[in-house]
């Protein structure tokens, strides 16, 4: 599909916000330091700003106009550069630790209004009787049609203990629904499981967070509890954005060999050549491994990993990672491809504001840049039986503007069949219009029932549209299974950086569109 028509009919869990890894300030400060500054812009932007004040037709605000240029240089960058406002970097912090102030729903776009995709069990949207597949209208007074998914966001979070009113249209219902809601502080539980049938197991990380490996872990031997002799396990990993990276290396943890090389970075700082391991140290807190109480039979229970467009940035790494050692099968749809390290730096003087910035590229053990390309299944399989819905309609990392190149390989992405854009599109939105909520872990989850059959050993039904070609770095990939990947490849290590745990360098940053 033409990136022109990729938001048609579109269901976005938001802006993929990525992968963070800390860096020290202060080495930041003195490269900037060190650089000599450009004089003659630098009058050209005093120029400009002394010409808004004096002739603008309006009055204007000192701060906003420099913190505006702050914004705009920084997003200028690339996609997931961004400054980040008190309240940004409040929220982002929040997400971060599985919390945030909302209505408790999961929320994308159709036809320009937001269609709710999931209410989170428990909030206070799911006792209000909200509903998967209701269409939100109007926000209070204000009407929906005209704000993009980010605007409508930001005016369903508020203080704890307000309260906004929903208008709900819902099939089935002749009159919209009205329904208040008052929001409260939502926990998100980021890690779901259960015993599909006997022997088999599905564990779904919907966002990588602080909790998420303690959780993975509770989850884990609550399954070997039910079932002792476990057969087959699907990871799922479809539609979850990313997150925090500790969070990304243990879970891999859980299921490679111990000390294993997990994901490698390479940019400009010397701390940014770095790799991380399946060590205890890079995935939780001194004194604590709650992968330690694991059993030893899940290093070698056959995986199946299931992704789609919308896995993302940490999601990528697991995936990769489990690739790479051929540890796992991995099933699905091509991933998003956000390959990029994004540190989260604090700013002077009261650190209430911060900078996200890119400032590495993450590669594979095996040396693999995902950037701007994602992870190619070994399987491919539609989300449906008769096909893939509006996955193919998807933005991807190579769809947005300024996006980074892929620095290991330099061959042209190769995409599937053209067809006729707009038609396609209208066809594929017009069936998904027909086509009821899917809840994945239920039972008419085609893809879990295919990933079963996958691990039993019994036939898949595999999608009929070709996946894009792998590159030459994919191909000549010939690791064994016994071989562990060369942790250098392709990254240009340096030294090892362990995770920093000062509180002003966040391990990032996942926004999920969670309100």
């Amino acid at each position: 599909m033409g990136s022109k028509l990729k938001n048609i009919g579109l269901i976005s869990l938001g802006v993929i916000a990525g992968i963070g890894a800390s860096i020290q300030f202060d080495a930041i400060a003195q490269k900037s330091a060190a650089a000599p500054l450009p004089l003659e812009e630098l009058r050209q932007l005093a120029d400009v700003f002394g010409l808004i004040k004096s002739d603008y037709v309006e009055p204007a605000d000192d701060k906003k106009l420099l913190t505006e240029a702050i914004s705009g240089m920084v997003a200028s960058l690339d996609p997931h550069s961004a400054y980040l406002d008190k309240k940004a970097y409040k929220e982002l912090r929040e997400s971060t630790q599985g919390k945030f102030v909302g209505l408790g729903i999961e929320v994308g776009m159709e036809d320009g209004y937001i269609k709710i995709i999931s209410p989170i069990e428990d909030s206070p949207a799911y006792r209000a009787g909200i509903k998967a597949g209701d269409l939100v209208t109007r926000l209070d007074a204000t009407p929906v049609k005209g704000l993009t998914l980010e605007q409508a966001v930001k005016r369903m979070r508020g203080e704890p203990n307000t309260k906004i009113t929903l208008t709900i249209s819902r099939k089935g219902e002749d009159k919209p629904l009205i329904i208040p809601i008052t929001r409260q502080e939502i926990r998100v539980q980021s890690v779901k499981s259960k015993v599909v049938e006997p022997g088999y197991a599905w564990l779904r990380i919907t966002q990588f967070q602080e909790p998420t490996v303690d959780d993975m872990a509770k989850k884990i031997a609550a399954i070997y509890a039910q079932e002792p002799n476990l057969k087959g396990l699907v990871l799922d990993l479809r539609n979850d954005p990313g997150g925090v990276l500790p969070g990304a290396i243990g879970v891999s943890a859980a299921f490679l060999p111990k000390d294993s090389v997990v994901v490698t970075t390479n940019g400009q700082l010397p701390s940014s050549k770095a790799s991380f391991y399946a060590k205890r140290e890079y995935y939780a807190n001194p004194g604590n491994d709650p992968l330690a109480r694991l059993p030893e039979a899940l290093k070698k229970v056959p995986m199946v990993v299931l992704v789609n467009t919308g896995s993302a940035s940490a999601s990528e790494i697991v995936a990769g990672a489990l690739q790479d050692y051929k540890r796992a099968t991995i099933m699905g749809t091509q991933t998003f491809g956000k390959g990029s390290v994004q540190s989260v730096i604090a700013l002077p003087p009261d650190r209430n504001t911060a900078v996200k910035l890119t400032t590495a590229r993450y590669y594979t053990p095996n040396g693999r840049s995902i950037q701007a390309r994602g992870i190619v299944p070994d399987v491919m399989v539609d989300e449906y039986s008769d096909g893939d819905g509006l996955n193919g309609l998807r933005l991807r990392e190579a769809d947005l503007t300024k996006h980074l190149s892929n620095d290991t390989d330099k061959s042209p992405e190769v995409t599937a069949p053209k067809v006729d854009e707009l038609e396609e599109a209208q066809r594929i939105a017009a069936a998904e219009k027909k086509r009821k909520p899917l809840e994945y872990g239920s039972k008419d989850d085609f893809q879990l029932a295919q990933a079963i059959n996958q691990l039993k050993g019994l036939p898949v039904q595999v999608s009929k549209v070709k996946p894009e070609i792998r590159s030459e770095t994919d191909k000549d990939d010939k690791t064994s299974k016994d071989d562990k990947p060369d942790p250098a490849a392709g990254a240009m290590i340096k030294k090892d950086l362990k995770l920093d745990d000062k509180k002003d360098k966040k391990q990032d940053d996942m926004k999920g569109d969670k309100e």
